[in-house]
This record gives C-alpha cells, structure tokens and sequence, in this order.
C-alpha cells in the first residue's frame, strides 16, 4: 500500500488512533470472485508501545461475506473522519481552485474469526462500553438479561491483524498563508467544525 505525501502523513501514531476512535463506523471491503463491502463498527487494538495493530469487530452470522472471509481471509478496513468541500467562493484570490480536505485510513488486514462465546463476548463488551461512556443511565450488556444468549448467536467476532496501511491527513498543509486564513475563517463560522479543529491543529505543518 503506497505511502501518502509526506506533507499528508500523520504526525504521530496518537492522530492514527484518534481518527479511528472518534470515527468507528468503517466499510469493510473484501474481495474474491466478486466485492464485498459491510459498514461496522470496529475498535482499536493496541501492542504494548500503544501501536495501533489490530481492529477488532463482529458480523451477523448470517451475513454472506463472513463466508467469503473464511475462504479469503483478507479484508481493506476504510474509515473517514473529518471532511468537506472547500469552495474558492470564500477567498478574497478568485483563482483559487476547489478543492476537499479530509481525513482518513485505509488498513490491509488479514481476519480471524473467533467462535468462541467469552471472545465474542468481550468484543461486544467493549464496543458498547465504549459507545455508552458517559451517557446518562449508561447501559450494559448485563441489561438485557437472558435475551443476550440468543442475540450473541447470532454474531460473530473477528480480529482484523493490519499489515498495511495508508493514512492521509490533507488538511490545507500547501495552501498559502492567505488562501488558508480565508478557508479557516468560513469553516469556523459556518463550516464542519471538526474539520476546522484538526486544521487549526495541522496548521503549523503547512509549508
């Protein structure tokens, strides 16, 4: 998997992280005599230097590419975080040229199902912990009582091993200062706000 530019590349392993945790709704895209493509979501999975190895998650059962991940264990793992169209309608240069900031990962895994109920189990039990943090009268997988048993079998949990990955960050880095002051300046009063916030942050990348 090529590597992007490196004005695009992510500055650290903790951006990596972050987009994947804030964005965890993902395409899980496969391929063997034809394409596969299921939107789930996935979760981290950490070595013990905090480097992000893995992506763990879970099917339906009944899902037709879990077999065809069994027959070709490999899947690319698509997130998109933060984005959006930049109009040059914004810039005081009106020779400016449209253009998208963004940000996203693309992950070349290899899956590995686990049938065993205490795995799925703990997949689940992370994924809703994490989902429910915070909220009011949080729920846990315990609420649900003895429904849990029929309804976790119908899942299954899988371990996404990433052996390759494409991470762009193209936040405005080659724009210069005054094309940049102009599109900050909308999408901080009537843009995506968290694009605006992880520009500001790459800001001092910029060329």
């Amino acid at each position: 998997m090529d590597a992007p530019p490196e004005k695009y590349a992510a500055r650290s392993e903790a951006d990596v992280l972050a987009l994947v945790t804030a964005n965890p709704f993902a395409w899980v895209v496969s391929a063997d005599e034809g394409f596969s493509a299921t939107p789930l979501p996935l979760r981290p999975r950490l070595d013990e230097a905090g480097q992000l190895t893995a992506l763990a998650g879970h099917f339906a059962r009944t899902n037709p590419q879990v077999a065809r991940l069994r027959a070709v264990p490999r899947a690319l793992m698509l997130f998109m975080g933060p984005h959006g169209y930049v109009s040059p309608s914004w810039m005081a240069d009106r020779t400016q040229a449209p253009t998208w900031n963004y940000a996203c990962a693309a992950f070349e895994c290899d899956i590995t199902f686990d049938e065993g109920p205490e795995a799925t189990r703990a997949v689940l039990d992370d994924l809703i912990e994490t989902m429910e943090a915070g909220r009011p009268k949080a729920w846990r997988t315990d609420d649900i009582g003895p429904r849990y048993e029929g309804l976790s079998r119908g899942v299954v949990g899988f371990r996404a091993e990433i052996r390759a990955r494409r991470v762009v960050f193209k936040l405005g880095q080659d724009e210069r200062d005054d094309v940049f002051a102009d599109i900050m300046a909308h999408l901080q009063q009537d843009g995506p706000q968290d694009l605006a916030r992880l520009m500001d942050v790459y800001a001092a990348a910029r060329e």
